[in-house]
């Protein structure tokens, strides 16, 4: 492979992991039921001790839920690709519904606006879930 491009990268330290993930509110979630995988891209919200996922419920039978109930280990990436810069992170761990709750202000203040496909206003809901992080790995461009 002598005239392919290439660009070297380094791993994150857990600091910069940080700084990139709170920044950050965006990325894909993946999730697989036995041999059959789904990813769905999915606004973020990460305070440091929380990794909550912001889920459109349309009702119970929705793939999205079946698969998350499905999902034993679910794998979050973060990423951004340039041409001089790029990086990504991978949050891995089990996810389930958080149990807190949050009002239409704070939801606000912890996600981007929510991009409707096809739906009215009023049949989407919101279900938040929590990936338990018990694992992340950051790499980035070196410099």
């Amino acid at each position: 492979m002598d005239h392919v491009e290439y660009v070297y990268t380094v791993g994150m330290d857990d600091d910069t992991v940080d700084d990139y993930l709170r920044r950050g509110n965006h990325g894909v979630l993946a999730l697989a039921d036995a041999n059959d995988a789904y990813a769905v891209p999915l606004s973020y919200h990460y305070d440091g001790d929380r990794f909550l996922l912001r889920v459109s419920s349309h009702d119970d039978a929705s793939e999205k839920r079946r698969y998350l109930d499905a999902t034993d280990t679910a794998t979050f990436v973060c990423f951004a690709a340039a041409a001089d810069e790029s990086w990504s992170i991978h949050v891995r761990g089990p996810v389930d519904e958080w149990s807190g709750t949050a009002d239409e202000t704070t939801l606000n203040e912890w996600f981007p606006p929510f991009r409707l496909f096809d739906e009215a206003v009023e049949d989407v809901t919101f279900v938040l879930y929590e990936l338990d992080v018990e694992t992340v790995v950051g790499r980035r461009t070196a410099d």
